[in-house]
């Protein structure tokens, strides 16, 4: 049925797009007792300037609070603190001692590194933004105390919410070690989407559930790859989250293969991995598991892969997350590549633009001399970034966000008492940031009441138009520059993104037919077994195509002088993900009977005709190939040959 959203333009439908979800209590307890009890603190003890920094870098924090393990917390909220606690530092300094036009290019430049560094990675993008934003506070706001007192209000302030997450409980915290909540949730994720696959193989959802499994692994992948809360050797209990984790994926790949095959199964094949799911969050054994037929390869596989799990449960010695990390080389790749230009000119124009006229309209007194020219620079930070969301989406909701909370805050500031009130207003708020990250505009609301509290706490007097008028500002810059033509071709982050899924799909597909590996940088997985090796290689081409699904999702609700540069990429992603999906199906084909059938041969070649003919369309360049190596052996002459 066709939804009242899906008539709209789709750069309107994004806007008016919702998340849904369970209310995430929890987070919702470290929203409330981060900004408004600091901030309680430091008016109590006379550093209210020193309180408002560190509220405002707990907001920030806040914003990054998400759903996951202890130990990716402290990278996701860690990392963007340490960037904006250097970028408090240097922007104080450069407010200091640097004139309008000095200080504007300055912080251009600043805005073209965080903006290129954004194109690594979601932690990497946040802490971008937190350098431009806490860059542009420190060179504005009017704070008496010396940029080094800033960044450690900034660090402390970020810091009291991780400490908040690493230290209260969570639900089923309690059941084994306090410490993996997160990651035995997002193992027993993984099973349980290996069983939704199970049932919807033969029906049409059978691909919207093969995307759910891939997300699924890919969180518990990052929940048990993050760093450790303790510097000696795992615990048991981490050994065994390993080992079921492990154990999960050849179940992963066997459900792949039985959903490509086409035919529906009995419920008794999704019986088993229900169970395990049950068996990690309850941390208990297994029982008995029913085991399906073992009529087909697929079956097979999936009976030895739950034979597998019932003895790696038992024994939970540990196991290999097949994830290869990425060193500093890969990481300048990514942030010189097209996409951390493309994303290094928007951001960096955009904020340099903002910051140029935040000083011109505040040295020229349009409007009145006031101390908060910054927020024209931070608000463009938050609207620009491509890898947020789509540009006019952004603006808009920005725009009605920030309307609506200061509308709110300014009926709310004529009745409540100062300071306890509005203390008590940053409070609800904090514990409101959570909810509100499911629509943009709904977070400015509650980001824009939050900081008009905050700035009448410092001593400031009531400024909301002003905070208006600024957020409107803010708007038609990004607008305007985002929508300038560039150097190079535009959607390089999409074309970069697709181009790496294309490179894992066809090294994967290699090493499943012969025993090579095809790409780049693949050095870490010679040593490993075949199957070992197959699995990480795998894991990579599934976690790349679902970066490249969502970084072509953003950009095809741009407007379509900005979209139509990225169109056709979706059918080369949806291409790709056929050809690695047939790709598992003969691989676990390969280990049951040592041959590929004819129908695995002429799906191989007709969607690897189609992927060139594809790819030579929207432009993108070939995969790139790869030397031989020690990984499965080659199976016999001319069984596992395409065309």
């Amino acid at each position: 049925m066709r939804t009242p959203l899906a008539a709209l333009p789709p750069w309107l439908s994004h806007a008016l797009r919702t998340q849904r979800g369970p209310v995430p209590w929890n987070a919702v307890t470290r929203g409330a007792l981060a900004a408004g009890p600091l901030l309680l603190v430091s008016v109590l003890t006379g550093r209210t300037s020193l309180g408002v920094v560190a509220a405002i870098a707990a907001m920030l924090a806040g914003i990054n609070d998400r759903p996951g393990s202890r130990r990716t917390a402290v990278r996701r909220l860690g990392t963007p603190a340490l960037a904006g606690a250097a970028g408090l530092f240097a922007g104080t300094a450069a407010g200091d001692h640097l004139g309008a036009v000095a200080l504007t290019v300055v912080l251009t430049g600043l805005g073209v590194l965080a903006g290129a560094m954004s194109a690594v990675g979601p932690v990497a993008s946040a802490a971008g933004t937190q350098l431009l934003v806490a860059s542009a506070i420190g060179a504005g706001m009017p704070v008496p105390e010396a940029g080094w007192a800033r960044a450690l209000a900034f660090l402390a302030g970020a810091g009291w919410l991780l400490a908040l997450r690493l230290v209260l409980p969570t639900p089923g915290s309690m059941a084994g070690d306090f410490r993996f909540d997160g990651e035995r949730e997002a193992v027993a994720a993984v099973y349980d989407a290996v069983a939704e696959l199970l049932d919807a193989a033969g029906t049409d959802r059978a691909v919207a559930r093969r995307a759910a499994l891939t997300a699924a692994l890919d969180h518990a992948q990052d929940a048990l790859a993050g760093p450790r809360l303790r510097p000696r050797a795992g615990s048991a209990a981490e050994r065994r989250l390993h080992a079921q984790y492990a154990a999960a994926l050849p179940l992963a790949e066997a459900a792949t293969a039985l959903a490509w095959a086409g035919e529906p199964l009995s419920g008794r094949a999704s019986t088993g991995p229900r169970r395990l799911a049950a068996a990690v969050r309850a941390h208990a054994q297994t029982g008995p598991l029913p085991a399906p037929t073992r009529s087909a390869p697929a079956l097979r596989a999936l009976d030895d892969a739950l034979l597998h799990a019932a003895d790696a449960f038992d024994q939970g010695d540990g196991g290999a997350l097949h994830t290869r990390r990425r060193g500093a080389r890969d990481l300048l790749r990514a942030a010189s590549g097209a996409g951390g230009r493309e994303f290094g000119l928007r951001i960096g124009l955009s904020f340099g633009a903002a910051v140029a006229v935040a000083q011109a309209l505040n040295h020229a007194q349009w409007y009145g001399r006031h101390t908060h020219w910054y927020w024209l620079p931070a608000t463009a930070v938050f609207l620009v970034k491509p890898d947020l969301g789509p540009l006019v989406s952004r603006a808009l909701c920005r725009a009605a966000g920030t309307v609506l909370g200061a509308l709110l805050f300014a009926g709310l500031a004529a009745v409540l008492p100062r300071p306890e009130g509005l203390v008590a207003l940053v409070a609800l708020c904090g514990a409101l940031i959570p909810v509100s990250t499911r629509h943009f505009a709904a977070q400015t609301a509650v980001v824009t009441v939050l900081v008009l509290s905050l700035v009448m706490v410092g001593g400031e007097p009531q400024a909301s138009v002003s905070r208006i008028a600024e957020t409107l500002l803010a708007c038609a810059i990004v607008l305007i520059v985002g929508h300038l033509p560039m150097p190079g071709p535009r959607g390089g982050q999409v074309r970069t993104r697709l181009a790496a899924a294309a490179d894992a799909a066809h090294a994967y597909l290699t090493h499943v037919l012969d025993g090579t590996e095809g790409t780049e940088g693949t050095e870490a997985v010679e040593g490993l077994d075949g199957r070992a090796a197959r699995w990480t290689l795998r894991r990579e081409a599934y976690r790349a195509l679902a970066e490249a699904r969502t970084a072509i999702a953003l950009a095809a609700h741009e407007l379509p002088a900005v979209a139509r540069h990225t169109e056709g990429t979706d059918e080369v992603a949806a291409v790709l993900e056929r050809l690695v999906d047939t790709t598992t199906a003969c691989a676990v084909h390969l280990d049951d009977t040592g041959r590929l059938t004819a129908r695995h041969r002429e799906e191989l070649a007709a969607l690897l005709g189609e992927a060139e003919a594809k790819r030579r369309r929207v432009g993108l360049r070939a995969p790139v190939p790869g030397p031989p190596a020690a990984g499965r052996p080659r199976p016999a002459s001319g069984t596992a040959s395409v065309g």
